[in-house]
Parts: C-alpha cells; sequence; structure tokens
C-alpha cells in the first residue's frame, strides 16, 4: 500500500483489496494500520508518477474517443457521444475500456452517464452496474459533490446525506449557507450546468511520404527521396521542439514487395545527415541487401519516438562536442551490431555489491549518471574486479563471527597480515532467505579487506552468521589493485 505525509503524520494514501479485507483504508494513520495489520508494507506515494500513469492510461483511450479527459488522481473521462456505435453499443463499449484497463494490470469501475461528471461520480461511489442513472445520482454521498472537508461536513451536519436530500433544498439557501461552489457542483452533477473540459491535445503524429509518378530503382534517385523527407522531418520536429529517437523507413516496392528498416539513436536529433548516415550503417549490415527489383514507387517514414530537444550552449572547453561525438559512435555501433551488442554500467541503488551497478545497453541510458565518489585520501570500498560469482576459499577464522587467519585459494595458502572490517551486509529484507547459490543467497554476509604476507589484497566474506548456519562459508569475491 501507499502512503503520504498529510498534517505532518503518515496516513494510507492508497490499499489492496486484500488490506481493504483487513479493515484498511485511505486516510487512515499508519501507526493505526501497522496494528491491525503487522506485516504489511508501506511505500510512499509518487504523486508525479501517478499523474504520468494516469496521462499514458488516457493516451490509451484514445483509440475509443478522440475526446479523453484525464481526472486525477484516479479518473478518465471518455467522450462517448457519436463513436458508442463503432463498437456496437454503450456496454460493448464499456466492456472493451475495461479489458483494455485490466490488461494492463489495473482495477478498473466503468460508468456510463449523461455527463462526464456524473459518471466520473457513480464510477466513484455508486454501486455498479446502475440501473436507473437519475435515481442512482440522488442517492449518492455528498461526498459526490467533489467539495472541500469544511463545505462536506457543513451538509452532513445539516442531516444532508445525498445528492438528492440536497436537491430538494431550495438552491439559494444552499448557496447562503455553503457557498455558490455547492449550488455549481450540485448543477453539474445533475446535468443541469455544463463543466468545462480541456481533453488531452492531439498532434498529427510524424510520418511522411514521398510516392513517385513511376517505380524508382536508381539507388542515388532514392536517396535523394529519402534525404527530402528527412529535412521535411527535421523542420517539423523543430516547429514542436522534439527530436526523434527511433526512425522507421518503408520501402514499397512497384511489385508488392514491402521492406523495413528502423534505428533509434542514444538522444533525441532532427538532424537528417546523422540520420542518414545511420541508415546506411544499418543497410550495410544487413544480410539481405536491398533489392529494389522493379523500382520502388512509394517511400514512408515514421518517427515513433520523439522527445523534447531544446536549443543548447556549446561550452568553451568543447565538452559537449566531445559527447557528441560520443553518443553518435554508439549510435553508429548499436546500429552495426545491434542496440544491445553496446553496454554502459550504470550506477544502481542497491547495498548488494554485486547489484550495485547495472549493464544497460547504452542506447538506453539516457544522461550519465555520477557514479559516487570516495572520500579524499580513504581507501577504496570495493574493488574494482569482482568475481561472478564469488569464488569459494578455505578459510579458518576466529569463532563466532571473526575476521579469518588465513584463507586456501586454487591450492595456494595465504597467511592473513592486516584486515579491516567487517562490513556487514544483510540481504534485502522483502527476499526469502535461502541456501549458498554460490555465496549470493539470503544471509547476512560479514566482508573484511584483508592483505596478505605479500602485501596483495583480497576483498573475502563470510556467507551467514553461525546463528543462521552452524559451518557458515568462505568466498573471495573480489581483487584491489
Amino acid at each position: 500500500m501507499f502512503v503520504a505525509r498529510q498534517k505532518n503524520a503518515l496516513r494510507l494514501a492508497a490499499v489492496d483489496a486484500r488490506a481493504q479485507g483487513q479493515g484498511l483504508a485511505p486516510g487512515m494513520a499508519l501507526a493505526d494500520a501497522r496494528v491491525r495489520a503487522p506485516g504489511l508494507i508501506a511505500v510512499e506515494a509518487d504523486g508525479e508518477a501517478d499523474r504520468h500513469w494516469l496521462e499514458l492510461l488516457a493516451r490509451s483511450c484514445i483509440r475509443f474517443s478522440p475526446l479523453v479527459m484525464p481526472h486525477p488522481p484516479d479518473a478518465i473521462a471518455v467522450d462517448i457521444a457519436g463513436v458508442a456505435h463503432l463498437f456496437g453499443g454503450e456496454a460493448a463499449l464499456a466492456d472493451a475500456v475495461a479489458e483494455q484497463m485490466e490488461a494492463r494490470g489495473m482495477t478498473v469501475r466503468v460508468a456510463c452517464a449523461a455527463t462526464a461528471g456524473a459518471a466520473l461520480a457513480l464510477a466513484r461511489y455508486a454501486p455498479l452496474p446502475v440501473a436507473d442513472e437519475a435515481k442512482a445520482i440522488r442517492a449518492l454521498p455528498v461526498t459526490a459533490l467533489g467539495l472541500d472537508d469544511e463545505a462536506t461536513l457543513g451538509l452532513l451536519r445539516a442531516g444532508l446525506k445525498n445528492v438528492g436530500a440536497v436537491a430538494a433544498r431550495p438552491r439559494a439557501a444552499l448557496a447562503i449557507r455553503f457557498g455558490i461552489g455547492a449550488v455549481r457542483a450540485l448543477e453539474v452533477l445533475l446535468g443541469e450546468a455544463q463543466s468545462p473540459a480541456i481533453p488531452l491535445p492531439h498532434r498529427a503524429p510524424l510520418r511522411f511520404e514521398r510516392r513517385f509518378a513511376e517505380p524508382v530503382a536508381h539507388e542515388r534517385a532514392v536517396a535523394a527521396a529519402f534525404a527530402e523527407l528527412l529535412e521535411a522531418a527535421g523542420r517539423t520536429l523543430e516547429e514542436r521542439g522534439l527530436g526523434g529517437r527511433r526512425f522507421r523507413l518503408l520501402l514499397d516496392r512497384s511489385d508488392g514487395a514491402k521492406r523495413r528498416l528502423e534505428i533509434e539513436t542514444g538522444a533525441p536529433t532532427r538532424d537528417p545527415a546523422l540520420v542518414l548516415r545511420l541508415f546506411d550503417e544499418r543497410i550495410a549490415a544487413l544480410s539481405d541487401p536491398l533489392d529494389p527489383g522493379f523500382g520502388y514507387d512509394r517511400l514512408r517514414l515514421h518517427i515513433p519516438l520523439a522527445e523534447p530537444l531544446a536549443a543548447s550552449q556549446p561550452a568553451l572547453d568543447g565538452a559537449e562536442k566531445a559527447k557528441g561525438r560520443l553518443t553518435e559512435l554508439v549510435d553508429r555501433l548499436g546500429t552495426r551490431l545491434g542496440p544491445g551488442s553496446i553496454r554502459r554500467l550504470v550506477p544502481n541503488d542497491s547495498h548488494i555489491p554485486e547489484q550495485a551497478q547495472l549493464a544497460l545497453p547504452a542506447i538506453d541510458c539516457r544522461a550519465p549518471v555520477r557514479w559516487p565518489a570516495p572520500h579524499a585520501g580513504e581507501p577504496p570500498l570495493r574493488p574494482l574486479f569482482l568475481f561472478d560469482p564469488p569464488q569459494p576459499v578455505e578459510a579458518v577464522a576466529e569463532v563466532p563471527d571473526g575476521p579469518p587467519h588465513r584463507f586456501r585459494w586454487k591450492g595456494k595458502l595465504h597467511e592473513v597480515r592486516l584486515y579491516e572490517g567487517p562490513e556487514r551486509i544483510a540481504t534485502e529484507w522483502w527476499r526469502k532467505r535461502g541456501g549458498e547459490q554460490d555465496g549470493r543467497g539470503g544471509l547476512t554476509r560479514d566482508y573484511y579487506r584483508i592483505e596478505d604476507a605479500r602485501g596483495r589484497r583480497y576483498w573475502i566474506f563470510r556467507h551467514g552468521l553461525y546463528g543462521e548456519k552452524t559451518q557458515p562459508k568462505w568466498y573471495l569475491h573480489g581483487l584491489f589493485a
């Protein structure tokens, strides 16, 4: 479940069905929730991520209607006027929307009404399905009006517990006592007034096409036409303040055959020359060369992935130019060898040594992440070279849980002259404690930085405490330079 800080206290922001079955509900203090469910897992809510996810879900609903309006934090309104018949009616359209949301792992409640405000209120507060819309709206609790806490509490204290009871009162009296906002919310919910709505903006897809009056088979003519498409795409991208990251070229031959080429860049770009060079690399890497046959009669350029690209001020030391050359080299090698062939090490927020870095495709690493810098004058806490998996060693150590005095690795005995530690690292609390698994199971590790009699330094650890395992094993995890 998710928690958020409200008035200097942590309260539940969202709970799952299992938590609801234990009596937990949004708004409950986290301390009270832990009393009822000691084993609950609480994660801090991320409102910005929730809004971003809601917008992505809303954009996926554009296939049902051109007018889609997200209503944070948990609702989406879809105007189905004039489009329901395309899906077999309102019920079939509602089922299609629910099926799409459930395919994305979402729990969904779908309601249809004459207005967006009524549909949102029914979806949030009414038992579904609704047989009589007008009756169901009047039976809604006053919280469905969406007023602030003070106005809602005033309505409840006045004995007005549902929308029907509020609607039965004179509007002038409601305005005087609870404000004009209460009257406005009531009229919108009853469909007597319109509520302004701002649908998601639509932009034409980034698709560009060039048709030929007669099939073109000459390579230079095709390249010139493609360059014209890239110039047109660059102008459109510049108008929108975007740069393309994925470019798709489709070539339609006169005999009906089709070829598709696709490249991806590590940074957004609208430079036609750069994109053209990457496509040349892509074509050169093809095992089956492009055969124009009797010629191409149409070229199409699609840009399915674009990101914001603003003007940048080059630095005086030329660092920006060097970074651009590195990005271009990564793009060229990735295009020639495959997007997953070129990888970059990035830091990962994990206290487990072998998980503290990730080798990700370089084309997916948008901006280099700064590695944690060691303290000045201090020796490195981690060796640069780690064994994968850690190598087992035979060690003689003090009992219980003492440092090693000597260890045997690859048949050679090493006498420990100096040591520093232990650095105790426990497994993640959400993982089940396991066995050895080459020193990577779910047991506690005690790491020591040691130096042998010859001055060579090692990073060695005991896998498991004596309280966890009767005979813990030792492993060599890395070598210091």
